[in-house]
């Protein structure tokens, strides 16, 4: 369904007047003022959010995330807390395939509330790769020299720079991938997502399909 999303500013679309993205089949098909985009497709769907419409991030941290921490189960908090468990923690688990599946999937549901729709890879555990695959989030090489960041964080911006971060651009005919922030707007994305952090995330798209809405 041919959509509009619609944000106070939208960045790294080639445009800098731009608040908006016409979506259509999985595609960014326009970029640019609201207006402009609305008038040409009266026919569209509209969606309208706070902040900043930004690309899909990439999280270089992924393969560590998801292959050597455990995502608990909300029904296992009084017991296991609910951020991630690496080391003694999660040495004193029963670890099983079942189990690391089930931990991929939630640790992949709290990566596209950050607005990540990118991993950096390869996954080699295969109940990890297995709900990798079905989650639909692209599967990106790690970058060479990439930042380490001192700790496993779903966050990528509390590491990462935001140009290490964005996977592609807004570019009509590219892939709908995109996160909206809702944050102030301004001339330095970089600076609110980092001020802000991803948990600032008010929708995930993926392929044009809305995958992620806070409630």
């Amino acid at each position: 369904m041919l959509t509009i999303h619609v944000a106070d500013r939208a960045a790294f679309t080639g445009r800098r007047d731009a608040d908006a993205v016409a979506v259509d089949g999985g595609l960014i098909v326009a970029a640019g003022p609201y207006e402009r985009l609305a008038g040409e497709r009266p026919q569209a769907r509209v969606r309208r959010w706070p902040g900043l419409l930004l690309p899909g991030l990439r999280h270089p941290q992924a393969v560590p995330l998801l292959e050597r921490a455990y995502h608990p189960d909300p029904r296992e908090a009084d017991e296991l807390g609910m951020e991630p468990l690496t080391g003694d923690a999660l040495e004193a688990l029963a670890m099983d395939d079942t189990r690391w599946g089930a931990s991929a999937r939630r640790g992949l549901q709290r990566l596209l509330a950050q607005g990540v729709t990118a991993l950096a890879g390869p996954f080699t555990v295969p109940a990890v790769r297995t709900a990798v695959a079905r989650s639909g989030l692209r599967v990106r090489e790690a970058r060479r020299g990439r930042y380490e960041g001192d700790a496993l964080a779903l966050d990528p911006a509390v590491h990462f720079p935001l140009n290490a971060l964005l996977d592609g651009d807004l570019s009509a005919g590219g892939a709908a991938d995109f996160a909206v922030f809702d944050v102030p707007v301004g001339e330095q994305p970089a600076r609110a997502l980092r001020l802000g952090g991803a948990a600032t995330c008010v929708a995930t798209v993926l392929g044009g399909r809305l995958v992620y809405r806070r409630r």
